[in-house]
């Protein structure tokens, strides 16, 4: 990886990686031709994990590569393609010189539920080998745990969110499951929990006037007590993994705050899988933070759709293929 990190080369930006769903066939195969960083990084994951990720990235089959025990490193393996793309740019012959340490130079990571491990890579607070381990085994024990406790999820459309949590406060009070998975932007809620609790929670929001409720396919209950098992035992695994401060502050999902220290980010990584994506909050705390900048890096323009909700003004950029890459990194001199 070149000595020379992204972080130190921007201001006033938030640097945002994508979860699961922003997962596609062909993700990072470009970036991987074009630079050779990239293409280190996907080999990487390939020898970490001791199988053709990188193969299944490219060639598929979709529905392979969409299952969850997949997905996870495959988007991490992308995300830190691309980065890994983006900082060989800068070390290039007149590429911008990094940018100094000022107080105000306001520079920050976020990453949405599983994104959060690319933040942390990016960060340079998890080693990529430990982070692709970590998320590999992520994905399995929440498969393991939707196939022993399968659940659901739906998107919920035209409410708040504390209307939202209410409901399901009522719900699962009456002994069903329902929760506040991912407040992802105002108007667009995503609710997790078993099958009884959330027939029940739909029905009810939309008596209480949701524009839409749309059940998502997929069986695991993600960021619910569902996850309770997989996130007991992936704990051990946090535990027992190397982490370091992160070289800027990375927004958590579930506090809408600074990681800044070991022990916040060990909590986070804890809570993450049966807590709420706080991804709304975590937005308007960067607009609070003077950043007038999102960088997306990873396949996909999720993160960037849903910054336009919340920071209408902000610069939106979505970088995935080389010649985002090589146009944001000559922005840089401007």
């Amino acid at each position: 990886m070149s000595e020379l990190s992204l972080i130190q080369a921007v201001r006033n930006t938030a640097l945002l990686f994508p979860g699961q769903g922003s997962q596609q066939v062909g993700m990072a195969t470009a970036a991987a031709a074009a630079y050779p960083a990239a293409q280190a990084a996907l080999a990487e994951a390939d020898d970490v994990l001791a199988f053709p990720l990188s193969r299944l990235m490219a060639e598929g089959p979709e529905e392979t590569l969409t299952d969850t025990i997949n997905a996870q490193p495959a988007l991490l393996a992308a995300s830190i393609a691309i980065l890994r793309a983006l900082e060989a740019e800068l070390g290039a012959p007149g590429s911008p010189a990094p940018a100094s340490a000022a107080p105000g130079r306001q520079v920050f990571l976020a990453g949405h539920s599983m994104g959060e491990y690319s933040a942390l890579v990016a960060a340079r607070s998890l080693a990529y080998a430990d982070g692709l381990r970590l998320v590999r085994e992520r994905g399995r024990l929440m498969k393991e745990a939707g196939t022993r406790s399968p659940g659901m999820m739906a998107a919920i459309l035209g409410l708040d969110e504390d209307k939202v949590a209410a409901v399901c406060a009522e719900v699962t009070a009456k002994g069903g499951i329902a929760q506040v998975a991912n407040d992802n932007c105002p108007g667009q809620i995503v609710i997790s929990g078993d099958t009884a609790g959330m027939q029940a929670a739909m029905e009810a929001l939309t008596a209480a006037g949701a524009k839409k409720v749309i059940p998502l396919a997929v069986s695991i209950a993600a960021h619910s007590p569902l996850m309770r098992p997989a996130a007991e035992e992936l704990q051990a695994a946090i535990a027992a993994t190397p982490l370091a401060p992160p070289m800027a502050p990375i927004i958590g999902n579930t506090t809408a705050a600074p990681l800044t220290s070991v022990e916040a980010i060990r909590g986070e990584l804890g809570a993450q899988l049966t807590g709420s994506v706080r991804w709304t909050a975590t937005l308007q705390y960067l607009v609070d933070a003077a950043v007038t900048t999102f960088v997306e890096i990873g396949p996909g323009e999720v993160l960037s759709g849903l910054v336009k909700r919340v920071a209408r003004s902000a610069t939106r950029l979505s970088i995935a293929e080389p010649d985002a890459v090589r146009t944001y990194v000559q922005s840089l001199t401007a």
